[in-house]
């Protein structure tokens, strides 16, 4: 039998035995997304019980935004400062349902082209070269250089055309950053969860796909584009919130150890810094400690380590002029 062309395991000419067994499997594996899927909406305690499954501590106000999202078919709009953990709701989200993430990374300039999908130009020449090679009729050449596989998807058209069994999570990071007139273009595209392409026609998405919007807040969003959404602003944690996500996502560190990093980081928050630290600069300052090979931290430990916490000169500087005394050391 000859294997060429199948997927990896199949390329190494499995027996029918194995094959069997790999389809049975792949279906059970769907059928355990779809358990996932289904169970994890239905109730918000389910909600929270799936992303702590997943070492994502959600507080009550978070999974019901999570929780109505799915019953209401609504994006939700994730506001708060950098590196409180609004991106890793949507990688949790996908990961704890079975679906296929996928983003777009706003920017500064973003148009509808990098987002929705563009044409393979090169492609489309290539293919007018081959036609003429062939001695094709020259009234039949460039006729189809227009359809679906000289498309190059982007995000939001990929997103809109999957029709896998899970409706996929769709991204789209720091809106905050793009220019007004790609929120323009988003709002439609969020109204209706369609796509016109002129030259092939309208695209409807066959599944809603979760959508996750997320903001730093560097500069206001227009409410025209939030109305669409759920609104959640995540905060800062409290100790105890912040001591929690440490031992999901760090269960090596000690327990001493990881309330001195969180008591470090409530004090920190409220000083007159740049760039506060957020929950991503608490973990790696823990896996850099653990690294260091420490059990405890002193005085010594923390100026060294200053870089894990603070990415400006000026925080940094701020930082080691504080008396450490004052930071419980």
């Amino acid at each position: 039998m000859s294997c060429q062309g199948l997927p990896v395991p199949w390329d190494n000419c499995l027996s029918n035995v194995s094959l069997v067994s790999y389809v049975q499997n792949c279906a059970i594996s769907r059928g355990v997304y779809r358990l996932n899927f289904y169970t994890m909406f239905k109730s918000i305690e389910n909600v929270q019980n799936v992303c702590e499954k997943h070492a994502y501590i959600a507080d009550r106000g978070l999974a019901t935004t999570l929780y109505l999202a799915h019953h209401l078919k609504k994006p939700i709009f994730l506001e708060g400062e950098p590196g409180v953990g609004k991106t890793e709701v949507a990688k949790v989200l996908a990961d704890s349902t079975g679906a296929k993430l996928i983003r777009l990374q706003c920017y500064e300039g973003l148009d509808a082209n990098s987002a929705l999908y563009e044409w393979n130009y090169t492609r489309q020449i290539l293919q007018l070269r081959i036609d003429e090679a062939r001695g094709r009729d020259k009234e039949s050449i460039g006729t189809d250089l227009f359809s679906e596989s000289f498309l190059l998807k982007r995000p939001l058209l990929e997103a809109i055309q999957s029709d896998d069994d899970v409706p996929p999570v769709l991204l789209i990071d720091e809106v905050d950053r793009s220019d007004s007139e790609f929120e323009a273009f988003l709002l439609e595209i969020l109204s209706d969860f369609q796509i016109t392409i002129p030259e092939i026609g309208t695209i409807q998405a066959k599944h809603i796909p979760y959508v996750v919007l997320t903001s730093n807040r560097t500069r206001e969003v227009h409410e025209a584009l939030k109305r669409r959404c759920l609104y959640q602003w995540i905060d800062y944690p409290s100790v105890e919130k912040e001591l929690a996500i440490i031992q999901a996502k760090l269960p090596q560190i000690e327990e001493h150890l990881a309330l001195q990093l969180c008591q470090m980081m409530q004090l920190w928050r409220q000083g007159d810094y740049y760039k506060k630290p957020g929950v991503a600069e608490t973990l790696d300052w823990g896996l850099a400690l653990v690294a260091l090979g420490k059990a405890q931290l002193d005085a010594d430990v923390v100026a060294e380590t200053l870089g894990c916490v603070f990415k400006y000169q000026d925080d940094v500087q701020r930082a080691r002029a504080v008396e450490l005394s004052e930071l419980g050391l």
